[in-house]
């Protein structure tokens, strides 16, 4: 790849959807570093740090939740209008959220990546304790637990974290960019 100014570098979304310690924002960050390293425009959204701010006002209720992924989608389509590669690691875990930030960025900008990990290596992994909360009741509409994840029918990348190694991951992602999208230029 070589080195692109925001202005001639394409924007995209890449948006990592998947449970709780599925590897969403590792990848992500994985990705962003790659990209850096060959001087490539990217931001990073990630669900966690987004809800400190931008979203800090929204619960965990199925409107909220919508309405948190589609602040998202508005502010990754800002980023990405500005020939960013945004790199937006978020649950989301409705399909019709999913839909309608594709339609906020525009189908042709948006990548969907599937982080596909079972539950039980996501509640293995829970750097943050938060599957072990919610067992207990300390967390009310967990994602994955008491509350529903509609995995992706057909994501434009689908990665398999309990298999794949982070690198390996991050390779799959890059890779697929230049079938995914117009990324000869780069």
């Amino acid at each position: 790849m070589s080195k692109q100014s925001p202005s001639q570098q394409p924007g995209l979304v890449l948006w990592f959807t998947g449970l709780s310690g599925a590897g969403k924002t590792t990848i992500a960050h994985a990705v962003h570093e790659r990209l850096r390293r060959d001087e490539i425009s990217s931001a990073i959204l990630d669900g966690d740090t987004f809800r400190q701010g931008v979203a800090r006002d929204l619960g965990f209720s199925d409107a909220d939740r919508s309405e948190n992924n589609r602040r998202a989608g508005e502010v990754a389509r800002l980023f990405s209008q500005s020939g960013m590669i945004v790199l937006a690691a978020f649950v989301s875990p409705f399909r019709a959220d999913r839909a309608r930030v594709r339609e906020i960025i525009g189908a042709a900008n948006f990548v969907e990546i599937f982080v596909d990990c079972p539950l039980e290596e996501c509640e293995r992994r829970d750097p943050k304790k938060l599957y072990v909360r919610a067992r207990r009741g300390e967390v009310a509409q967990f994602t994955g637990l008491t509350s529903s994840y509609e995995a992706p029918l057909s994501p434009e990348i689908h990665l398999r974290t309990d298999r794949l190694t982070v690198d390996q991951a991050v390779d799959r992602v890059l890779s697929s960019l230049f079938s995914v999208a117009d990324f000869r230029k780069l």
